[in-house]
Order: C-alpha cells, then sequence, then structure tokens
C-alpha cells in the first residue's frame, strides 16, 4: 500500500534532507516549510528511517484537511481509515501542536483526536465496545498550522537525533541531525581532509565520519514500526542489509580538538560508541593557536554563541583570536555556525555566504567563508 510519509525538520534543512530522499530513489519528494514530504509503502518508510542524518522523525500521514471547529476536527480524524493500519488491540496516544488557528488549546484537541480514532475502530471492529490498547504503540500527532489539520503516526519513535553513540545524560549544544547537515552543507564527502577546532562532544567529527563512510546511521537502533503488523522485520533486515553494501572503507583524515580536556575525553568515548574512533584524531588545542593540519581542507565548527550578556564579550575575544588563527592560514573553507548577532565583525571579516538555520528555536547564522588564496 502507498502511504505518504512527513519528515519533520530544523528550519533551513528542508533541502539537504529533500536531497537525502532522492538520493534514496524515494518517491514524490516535496519540502514545505519545516518538513518534507515523500511517498511509498512500508519499506520505504524503512529505509528512510535506517539511513536519514538530518530529519528529526519519519511520520505517516493518513490525512489532511481545514478544521475551525471541534466538530470539524472530530468529524475529519474519524473520517481517516485508522483500521487500514491499527489493530484492534493497538495503543494510540495522541500530542499535537497548534499554531495561527482558531483550535488552538492542543488539550482539548488531543481529546477530541483520541475520541474520534476511539469510534472509528469500534465501528470497524463490531462487537469491540472497548479499545483495550494493550498492543504496539502507534504515537499518533497532529499539527494545526493556520485552520489546517494533518494527522499522521510516528514510524520512528525516539527522534532518528538519538544516534545512540551520546549518553542520554550528556547535555550538549548541537542536536546529531544538525552536526550532519553542516557537514553535509560544507559539501565534505570524505575526500578531503576535515576539521573542527571547537569539537566539544564529538558530534561534528562523528558525523562527518559517519559520512565519509558513508554508513547510515540507524543501523544500530530500533524503531516504532518494527513492532507493527505490515511492517515486519523483513523489511527492516533489509534496509539494514542494502545501507551495509553501501559503505566506504578508506583512509580519511577528521582533525578534532577543543581547548576542554574533559570535552575531548568525552569526544574520544562518543566516537568509540559511533565506531568511528578509529577515523577521527582528537587533541587538546585552543583554537586561537589553530594550524592547519595539512595544505587543505574543510572546517566545519559551532564555537560558543555567548548568549547570556556576560559571555557575549568572551564570545567575541574567542572568534577574534580564532578568525586571526584561521586568515593566517591558506587553502581551508570554513563554516561556522553561530547565533552571536555581532559574529562578522569580530571575527574580522565578512562571510562571503550566510545561511539562516536553527539550532532547536534558536535563529543562526551558518557562516561560510571560501579558502583562503
Amino acid at each position: 500500500m502507498n502511504h505518504t510519509f512527513c519528515v519533520p525538520c530544523l528550519l533551513g534543512l528542508e533541502g539537504p534532507i529533500a536531497g537525502e530522499l532522492r538520493h534514496l530513489k524515494l518517491q514524490n519528494v516535496a519540502a514545505e516549510n519545516g518538513r518534507v514530504y515523500f511517498s511509498g509503502g512500508p519499506e520505504d518508510a524503512a529505509r528512510a528511517n535506517v539511513n536519514l542524518r538530518c530529519g528529526e522523525r519519519v511520520l505517516l500521514e493518513l490525512g489532511r484537511f481545514e478544521a475551525t471547529s471541534f466538530d470539524q476536527l472530530f468529524e475529519g480524524v474519524k473520517a481517516l481509515p485508522w483500521e487500514s493500519l491499527l489493530p484492534k488491540n493497538a495503543a494510540f496516544p495522541v500530542k499535537g501542536h497548534s499554531l495561527n488557528s482558531k483550535l488552538f488549546s492542543v488539550s482539548d484537541c488531543q481529546k477530541i483526536v483520541k475520541k474520534a480514532i476511539a469510534e472509528r475502530m469500534k465501528r470497524a471492529y463490531p462487537g469491540l465496545s472497548w479499545l483495550p490498547e494493550d498492543g504496539p504503540v502507534y504515537q499518533v500527532q497532529f499539527q494545526l498550522m493556520k485552520d489546517v489539520v494533518s494527522v499522521c503516526v510516528d514510524t520512528t519513535g525516539e527522534a532518528l537525533y538519538k544516534r545512540g553513540y551520546r549518553p542520554a545524560h550528556n547535555a550538549a549544544p548541537l542536536r546529531e541531525t544538525l552536526g550532519a547537515a553542516l557537514v553535509t552543507l560544507s559539501g565534505y564527502r570524505g575526500r578531503e581532509d576535515f576539521a573542527d577546532p571547537f569539537c566539544g562532544s564529538g558530534t561534528i567529527p562523528i558525523e562527518a565520519a559517519l559520512i565519509a563512510k558513508n554508513r547510515a546511521p540507524g543501523l544500530k537502533r530500533d524503531f516504532a514500526a518494527m513492532r507493527w503488523p505490515g511492517f515486519d522485520k523483513k523489511i527492516w533486515d533489509a534496509a539494514r542489509e542494502e545501507a551495509r553494501s553501501r559503505e566506504f572503507h578508506g583512509d580519511y583524515r577528521i582533525f578534532a580538538s577543543d581547548a576542554d580536556p574533559k570535552a575531548v575525553a568525552l569526544a574520544r568515548e562518543n566516537a568509540k560508541r559511533a565506531g568511528v574512533d578509529d577515523v577521527v584524531r582528537f587533541e587538546v588545542a585552543d583554537a586561537a593557536a589553530f594550524a592547519r593540519p595539512t595544505e587543505r581542507g574543510i572546517l566545519v565548527t559551532n564555537p560558543p554563541y555567548g548568549e547570556r550578556l556576560g559571555d557575549r564579550k568572551e564570545a567575541e575575544a574567542i572568534y577574534a583570536a580564532f578568525g586571526k588563527a584561521y586568515f593566517a592560514q591558506p587553502n581551508w573553507k570554513l563554516d561556522l555556525l553561530s547565533a552571536h548577532p555581532d559574529f562578522e565583525r569580530a571575527f574580522g571579516k565578512s562571510a562571503d555566504k550566510k545561511r539562516k538555520l536553527y539550532n532547536s528555536m534558536l535563529l543562526c547564522y551558518l557562516y561560510m567563508y571560501n579558502s583562503n588564496p
């Protein structure tokens, strides 16, 4: 059966994700603000979940309709073919959000959606007076945007940025999906040398290593739809086997450093968990003393933003010192993510190109500098 799938994403990453989906040869790829659509069957959902680097999750969209009243919301949800996806013992928790819509109470909308699905399921399964909800979980998600409702079921479970190489207690300023997107946007594919002089817990260089190896980020994790009838084990096994067959094995030169020894130690541990500790070379070093490790390559980094007022001057001093070190090193391209409003002034030069991105809800710019002659 052919379905419509939706990949929600951080704003600004729609293009890279559409490129990933097309590279996987998925059909009817179309980008909208904050999401990218494609169509296909369960095997295509499995391939997307296993392979996507930049998207947040893969949602199966059951329908889309306009609703400006609770009655319209109820009838619209009830009209969807829930029984074609959910078995009679399915658990179907509901969550969602509303933006610029007449139906703005998310909690009330949740109750209406839940009730409508239950009514549809009871009619689809005669004699079923109550729903046990003791079977596989189908997380229902709705989005209300300008009075248009999109109703989906989440095939992913834990978000795709949870690759498994970073412990849950280890908070980091950059999601793995955004780190992968920065590497992708830089054009790095494993042919050039690569460096991150503000590596922190190692997200960017680890994602660079996975890209260089063409290793699918979802190879070793489970997904919610693996427990659904119709999305059986064989399609996930096939998706993983296909992904493994496309891996590269070469000699890659990826350098990562940070001034904090504890961060570097943690980054090494994360790289080991990701299976790329043989590819990334970590060291404790101050970015202000950055010296090109080789003749030419690509720098991708995410230095401190100085979000709190007291930290801004310190961040500016870091930018200025790193700028002097970078401009003294010819033949290295630089892509740097920052939310600091005066980054270019502090760094010492305007970027050759800028791209607006969001780090979670924080507006940032990716400052792109061509290699110095």
